[in-house]
Order: structure tokens, then C-alpha cells, then sequence
């Protein structure tokens, strides 16, 4: 009787190891090997840098910079943005909720835990202020405090009010920026953007407040200058060291990818003028960068642009000489034009390297936002001084692309000597001239060149009105919330749509943009 219990209770013992073994073994098999366990922070940040700078090139690339009249197509149905009837284009942004900004509360949690990660919290609240400050710029009111909780069972947050949004925006980069402590631990190389440079995140987290404070002058004036002063005490970029840049290198897995979409969709590898897109630099632009003689042109048009000839053989070299370059009108065509080939289009080599960064922010468009600060009288100084920097340091941003970037010292000086601040100008002459110099700045930002031109209403710009445009004949203001917030997050959507003119379509304005 005493061996028949202790066989059962030996028995008992096994099976109890077995289940807890096969228990193991089960919770084994349904572990992703490919994810984490804990959170890198380290790692995913990096991703959302990069997944950040990659929402750029999508189809918003070509829509903006014909929308904003710096490349042309005669297509109808690739990325026809000079045409307002892209409807389809304009929402790829709003990935950044399941991508991007997941990364980055993932990460700001993480680095919460401890004190000694202040670094790690502060560089990636202030890309996270980058992150959303695009997207409330392109949607207006979005989901902001209370966006990304799904793990602690929110999944459908409100919509915030932009102008809350800006004001905590500004709060976040204050804080963060006087939070960072460069004697505790960085990111160090999965920092792409300063490797870590506490002093250098600093900068960008002044400058980019700079531009948020800019952003508010026709709305809120006073708020405005409030922002626009607190940034420049805390110091912006102003010299190229600084200058904040996602690098790339021309390898299978890390090139440039707006610059390896344009040459697969639209530009073939810079060989054949019969490009898949339909597109070539506009007239507008060309135009600009061609100025009225040799002496008032910008050198940069040989930098950016390139004609392809056709030689004896019947291939086609590229030619950067000033009098081939002649951009296409927008929305001129509906189909293939016979004189296709003898637009410009851009310097692939160049523009478009392999290799080429991706510059999020430097001390060209600091320069040129201070120079506008003085204007509007934000800021004492010299307009026509930062206006100069602001120029130089445009031009030099193209070596960073590669030999055939660089622009001679003697050529920007020259250009400036023909072209100078109009210092004996009117308020709104002396911000179109600056503005317009940010228009080409930001050829290769297509999202704040959106924004910056929304806000000023400089260049001039003369809408087209292609048959069938869904617009009546204006550019777009504002991009489209996509349709799914309507079934996944109704209340909220609807709440946020009423707020905006009670529409959600390519001519609603964010509250900054002022009619």
C-alpha cells in the first residue's frame, strides 16, 4: 500500500515535469526570433530616423515639387500633382503613427526608467517633436497626446488641436534641450544624424523651435515672437558642423532612397530621356535659376539641372551648359510631347547620388529664418547679413552631394554681388526675396517647402487648371486624413473635421495658414 502511493506520487512528479516542460517548449515556439525581447532603445531609434527621412520620397516627393512648380510631367496618372487630382498621393505620411512614432514612445519610455539615459530621453523627445511637427503640419489637427497608447488599450485618441500641438511642441524642445548632460551616456553610432553630439542636438533642437516659432507669424504674432526670441537665446545652428544630415552610401541596402526611387520610377539611371514618370524640371524653376543674363544666374542651375543630347551614336550625354537648360510648363500636356527630350531634368550624379544625405535641417534655412525674424522686427540684427549666409550657405550644402556639387567661393560671391538683399525694399518684397531662396533650398524637402510656401504665399505662383482637377483650379493646402480614421477612430475624426471648415479634402487649411 506504501510502494502503491509513492508510485503514484513519483508518477505525479513526472508528468508535472513534462507538462512544465512541454509549457517551456511551446513558449519557445511562439517567440518571434526576430524581435526583441526588451527594448533596444539604441536600435530603434536609428530605425526612426531613418523611417522618418523615408517617408519623404513616396508619392508626396513628385506631387510637391510639381504642386509647388519645380518639376512638371505631361502624365495623368504618375504623381500628377501640377494637375489636383492626385487625391491618392497625399496620405503616405500618416504611416509615421505605425512606423516612426511607435519606435520613438518606445523608446522615450524606455529611456525613462533610468536617470542616466537623460541623453537618450532628450534626443528622441526632440525627434519626436520633428516627427510630429511635419505631420500636424500637413494634416493640421491629429492625434498628439494621446496618440500610440494601444498597448495600454487606447486605440482611439482624440484629435488634438494644432494650436495646442505647437504650444507643447515648444515645451518639449525647451526642456529636452536643456536636459542634455554631455557627460552621460549618447547614442553614440546609431545616432546617424550628430553620432551622439549633445551640443550639436542642442542646436537643432533651437533651430527647429525657430522654425515653429516662424510658422506663427500670421496667425499669432505674439506668440510668434515669444518662440522666435527663447530660440535664438538658446542658440540655433548657424555654421555647417552643426548642420543635421541623414547620411547614405551607395550600396545594395543603403542608398539614398528617394534618390534610388527617382532614378528606378522616374530618371532610369540618368540614361534614357524617355523617363517612366513623365516628368522634367519645370519652367518655373529653370527660369529662376537662370535669372536674366549670365551674371544674375545662379549657380546652382548647373548643379541641378542637366540636359540630354543626343550624340552621333544615338546614346545621350548629359550636359550641364546654361543655355541647353529649359524646364517644361506644368500641366501643359495631356500625353507624350514631341520636344520631350529637350527639357532639362535633374543631375542625377548630383542630386539624385546614390550617396546623396538627406538634410533635415542646417544654417541655410536657419540664416534665412533669422534674416526674416529681423524683418518682422522678432529680432535685432542685420536681414541683409544672415540674408548673405543664408545664401552661401545654401550653395555650399551641395558639396555634401558629391564632386559635382561643389560651387566656387568667386560664383556664390558673384551671384550675391548681382542679386543682393533688398535692403531699401518693402516688408513683403524683402520676405518673398527670402523666401523664394528657401523655395529652392528646399527642392529635396518637399514637405517643409509646402509648409513655407503655404505660409508666406512666396514665390507667386500661378495655379494651373488641368480639365478634371478636383480643386477648381488651386494648389492644394493641406493633405487628406485617410478615409480609414472615419471607420477606425470615428468620433475623433469627425470631431477634428468639424473644427477644420467641417471638410477634409486637398483645400482644407491648417490653422497657420492663413487666408
Amino acid at each position: 500500500m506504501k510502494l502503491n502511493r509513492i508510485n503514484k506520487i513519483v508518477a505525479f512528479l513526472t508528468m508535472a515535469i513534462v507538462l512544465t516542460a512541454c509549457s517551456d517548449e511551446l513558449a519557445e515556439l511562439n517567440k518571434n526570433p526576430n524581435a526583441y525581447e526588451t527594448v533596444n532603445a539604441k536600435f530603434l531609434f536609428t530605425r526612426a530616423l531613418l523611417t522618418q527621412a523615408n517617408l519623404n520620397p513616396n508619392g508626396n516627393r513628385f506631387n510637391n515639387m510639381q504642386m509647388l512648380q519645380q518639376e512638371a510631367t505631361y502624365s495623368e496618372v504618375t504623381a500628377p500633382g501640377d494637375k489636383y487630382f492626385a487625391e491618392g498621393y497625399v496620405r503616405n505620411n500618416w504611416a509615421a503613427y505605425t512606423g516612426c512614432l511607435k519606435d520613438i514612445n518606445l523608446v522615450i519610455d524606455e529611456a525613462s526608467k533610468d536617470p542616466a539615459d537623460v541623453n537618450l530621453k532628450a534626443v528622441a523627445r526632440i525627434w519626436r517633436v520633428y516627427i510630429y511637427h511635419q505631420l500636424t503640419d500637413l494634416y493640421g489637427d491629429i492625434p498628439y497626446s494621446e496618440a500610440n497608447k494601444g498597448l495600454n488599450g487606447s486605440y482611439t485618441p482624440k484629435y488634438d488641436i494644432q494650436s495646442d500641438i505647437y504650444k507643447n511642441m515648444v515645451v518639449e524642445l525647451d526642456e529636452s534641450a536643456k536636459s542634455l548632460d554631455g557627460s552621460k551616456t549618447t547614442y553614440g553610432s546609431s545616432d546617424l544624424i550628430y553620432s551622439g553630439n549633445t551640443s550639436s542636438w542642442k542646436q537643432f533642437a533651437y533651430s527647429l523651435m525657430l522654425r515653429i516659432g516662424m510658422r506663427l507669424s500670421k496667425i499669432d504674432m505674439a506668440e510668434s515672437t515669444r518662440v522666435v526670441k527663447m530660440a535664438i537665446a538658446g542658440g540655433p545652428i548657424t555654421s555647417s558642423g552643426a548642420l543635421a544630415k541623414i547620411p547614405y552610401a551607395d550600396g545594395a541596402l543603403t542608398r539614398n532612397p528617394l534618390s534610388d526611387q527617382a532614378r528606378i520610377l522616374d530618371y532610369v539611371d540618368g540614361q534614357n530621356p524617355l523617363n517612366v514618370q513623365g516628368s522634367k524640371m519645370s519652367k518655373r524653376l529653370i527660369d529662376h535659376l537662370k535669372g536674366n543674363s549670365t551674371t544674375t544666374k545662379d549657380p546652382r542651375l548647373n548643379v541641378m539641372a542637366i540636359l540630354w543630347v543626343k550624340q552621333a551614336d544615338k546614346t545621350y550625354k548629359a550636359d550641364t551648359a546654361t543655355a541647353l537648360q529649359k524646364g517644361m510648363q506644368n500641366a501643359q500636356f495631356n500625353g507624350y510631347p514631341a520636344d520631350f527630350e529637350t527639357y532639362s531634368e535633374p543631375n542625377v550624379d548630383v542630386v539624385y547620388s546614390y550617396s546623396a544625405p538627406f538634410v533635415v535641417m542646417g544654417p541655410a534655412e536657419v540664416n534665412f529664418l533669422l534674416a526674416e525674424a529681423v524683418v518682422l522686427g522678432m529680432h535685432t540684427g542685420d536681414a541683409a547679413a544672415y540674408y548673405a549666409e543664408g545664401v552661401k550657405a545654401a550653395m555650399a550644402q551641395w558639396a555634401l552631394f558629391g564632386p559635382g556639387g561643389v560651387i566656387s567661393t568667386d560664383k556664390v560671391n558673384t551671384y550675391l554681388a548681382y542679386n543682393p538683399f533688398k535692403s531699401a525694399g518693402t516688408a513683403n518684397e524683402k520676405i518673398e526675396q527670402i523666401s523664394t531662396q528657401k523655395w529652392v533650398l528646399f527642392y529635396l524637402d518637399q514637405i517643409e517647402n509646402f509648409a513655407n510656401w503655404r505660409r508666406t504665399g512666396y514665390p507667386a505662383l500661378i495655379p494651373t487648371n488641368y480639365p478634371g482637377n478636383i480643386t477648381g483650379g488651386r494648389i492644394p493646402r493641406r493633405y487628406i486624413v485617410p478615409e480609414s480614421e472615419e471607420t477606425l477612430n470615428k468620433v475623433n475624426f469627425l470631431a477634428a473635421k468639424a473644427r477644420q471648415s467641417g471638410d477634409n479634402t486637398l483645400l482644407s487649411r491648417v490653422w497657420w495658414d492663413k487666408p
